[in-house]
């Protein structure tokens, strides 16, 4: 019945193993290291780095204006008018065979916008969907790798 015979039971939880967290812990710090010192001597993100380069050059691009487009909206709109200008884009080799093709190019948006409904060119997000039809009508017309975009100037309703 002594109490100095007993043993006394401890309360405290076991004492857990530090050495994965010290391992984790340089493995971090070692990588942070390689990849300061890989930076800082240029072997990623060095000086041929897009980043540093200078301005690239122009593409060889012009630029073939159309004529003003002016169509009525049809019968349900009331008696209203969209008047529409544009500039084709275009390689520079092509911009002879390009002009040549103005008419036939205008005749195409004619139809196109003809064709239109007026809540469809009125639609707030319209007018990208509407830009890549003509686009695509375009370059049907002009053959394929001539025209490489269509920059629209002027899109008013009134």
């Amino acid at each position: 019945m002594s109490d100095a015979t007993e043993i006394p039971a401890d309360d405290s939880p076991p004492r857990r193993n530090r050495l994965p967290l010290i391992l984790g812990l340089l493995a971090a710090l070692a990588a942070a290291a390689g990849g300061f010192y890989l930076t800082f001597s240029g072997r990623i993100l060095g000086p041929g780095s897009p980043q540093e380069a200078g301005p690239n050059a122009l593409p060889d691009l012009a630029f073939v204006p159309l004529d003003p487009v002016i169509i009525s909206l049809g019968p349900a709109s009331r008696g209203r008018h969209l008047r529409f200008t544009s500039q084709l884009e275009v390689v520079t080799r092509h911009r002879a065979e390009v002009e040549t093709l103005r008419p036939r190019v205008l005749d195409v948006l004619n139809s196109y916008l003809r064709a239109l409904e007026p809540e469809e060119i009125e639609e707030p997000g319209g007018l990208p969907r509407l830009r890549a039809q003509m686009l695509r009508r375009i370059q049907i017309v002009t053959g394929e790798g001539r025209v490489r975009d269509l920059l629209i100037t002027e899109f008013v309703i009134n």
